[in-house]
This record gives structure tokens, C-alpha cells and sequence, in this order.
């Protein structure tokens, strides 16, 4: 075993494989951590995990879901 740590879409691609899926791509990625980052500075940072769990359970896409994510948050504050 490598004492070197892999980069994140290095292990992200191996978890896909465990998982029979594709690896995200870049684009996917970025609107997960975006999605993330919504759900971590509008509530608890533990927001953020489990909301990206929530939108793999729906099966959103992940441009979709921070589009949704997001016209929740203005909706909850405007």
C-alpha cells in the first residue's frame, strides 16, 4: 500500500468502480461542492453530506439538484 494519498478524483473514480457507476466529471463535481457549500452555510455543516446523499437517493443530477438546492435556500430566506 502507497503512503501517498490519492487525489480526490483518483479515489472518487475508485469508489465508482466498487460501486459499478461512472466517476463524476468535473462539471458534476462542481455543482456537488457548490451543492455542498449551500447546504453547509445555510444550517449545520452536517447539512452538506447528507444533502448530497439525499439527491443520489432521488436520483437528481447534480446541476439540477444545486439549481434546486438553491431556489429552496431564496425561497427559505427571501
Amino acid at each position: 500500500m502507497s503512503d501517498e494519498s490519492p487525489s480526490a478524483q483518483e479515489w472518487l473514480s475508485g469508489l465508482a468502480t466498487e460501486l459499478g457507476l461512472d466517476a463524476p466529471n468535473s462539471k458534476e463535481i462542481e455543482s456537488l461542492l457548490n451543492l455542498a457549500g449551500v447546504a453547509a452555510h445555510s444550517s449545520e455543516r452536517i447539512a452538506a453530506p447528507i444533502a448530497c446523499w439525499m439527491i443520489g437517493v432521488a436520483k437528481i443530477e447534480p446541476a439540477e439538484a444545486l439549481a434546486l438546492v438553491q431556489k429552496y435556500e431564496n425561497g427559505r430566506v427571501g
